[in-house]
Formats: structure tokens, C-alpha cells, sequence
């Protein structure tokens, strides 16, 4: 993800765009730093769409704040779920998931994995 995209986007929607994208702890978090601001934002819009491509919804796309990063107090970051999406994971089998993020000067990327528990 360019952070260019996401910068562009929030100059040009502004709290539209930030509202309809992530949730308020994302904004809240993400908004903490004015210099990490926007590779923050597009670490976390990386990760929304890795989720979605784990979870792969068939008929429609998710609300984007379905899909929420937490930062961690201890530094890390995890996946939650709400509505729609967690219900999409259950019904997969998605019983747990973890992210990477990384951002460095323009760019910015996520990695999700699931942990999906199937019937032998």
C-alpha cells in the first residue's frame, strides 16, 4: 500500500474517509503521532484487506470497520472481528488470526494469516 494513497485520500475526504474506514480507537490511535500519522492509517487499511482476502467473502464486501487492528500494550498488534466479518470467520473456521504490520517511508504492508480448525 502506498502511504501517498491513503494520504491523498484523508487530504482529500478527510474525517469522511477516516469514519467510513476505520474505527474511532484506529482514528484515536493512528492520529496520536502527526509524523507516523498516515503509515499508520495505511498499515492498518494493508490490513483490513489482507483479512478480507483471508476471509474471502462471497457476495458482498464487509464494512471496513468490521475489521479492526488493536495496538497492544506491549507493542504488538491483533485482528478483532465485529458483526459481519466475526461471523463470517466463524462460519470458516477461522478461530484465530495474526497480522504483521510494517511501514517505512511511502510504503506500508500487512501480512494476516488464520489458524482455521476443520473436523478430521
Amino acid at each position: 500500500m502506498h502511504v501517498g494513497t491513503v494520504r491523498d485520500s484523508i487530504d482529500q475526504f478527510g474525517s469522511r474517509y477516516l469514519e467510513r474506514v476505520f474505527t474511532a480507537a484506529e482514528i484515536e490511535y493512528c492520529q496520536r503521532s502527526d509524523g507516523e500519522m498516515h503509515r499508520r492509517f495505511a498499515a492498518r487499511f494493508a490490513a483490513k484487506e489482507a483479512t478480507l482476502k483471508v476471509l474471502r467473502p462471497d457476495q458482498h464486501w464487509l464494512d471496513w470497520r468490521t475489521i479492526e487492528v488493536i495496538k497492544m500494550p506491549g507493542g504488538w498488534c491483533e485482528m478483532r472481528l465485529h458483526g459481519p466479518a466475526e461471523a463470517l470467520a466463524r462460519r470458516a473456521g477461522v478461530v484465530a488470526l495474526s497480522v504483521s504490520l510494517s511501514h517505512e517511508k511511502s510504503y506500508a504492508l500487512a501480512m494476516v494469516s488464520a489458524i482455521i480448525h476443520q473436523d478430521v
